[in-house]
């Protein structure tokens, strides 16, 4: 994880060396009623399926961001919301690493009131 700036909310690089296994997570929402909720509840359910796989977000070295423009902002995405709350799981003192990551504004998501959608690709070291 290349952290060269430590206020930013990613890496501005990832590299990962031969011997690891790359896990490859599909998209999760949650529940709230803003993005920031939303934000946490689906990062809330993104550790427990990393967990099922052995994994935590200090494995997570890519992310990807879907944010529906919320309509309480004037229909834009709620960007910082969003990172309000994956401050609080990447880039802390007790899990310090930062995947690389983009953000993208979407017109919908699968959910009628979705306003967040996040997918990681994950690495760990092969037994």
């Amino acid at each position: 994880h290349n952290q060269e700036n430590a206020k930013a909310p990613f890496a501005s690089s990832v590299m990962v060396p031969g011997g690891y296994n790359m896990y490859f997570i599909s998209g999760s929402t949650g529940e709230g009623a803003d993005t920031a909720a939303q934000t946490a509840a689906t990062l809330a359910g993104l550790k427990a399926q990393l967990a099922k796989l052995g994994l935590t977000f200090g494995d997570v070295v890519q992310a990807h961001v879907f944010l529906v423009g919320d309509p309480a902002k004037g229909g834009k995405m709620d960007f910082a919301g969003m990172n309000s709350s994956w401050f609080k799981e990447f880039g802390t003192a007790a899990q310090p690493n930062k995947p690389a990551r983009a953000a993208f504004q979407v017109a919908s998501l699968v959910g009628p009131t979705d306003l967040v959608e996040i997918e990681f690709i994950a690495v760990k070291k092969a037994n």
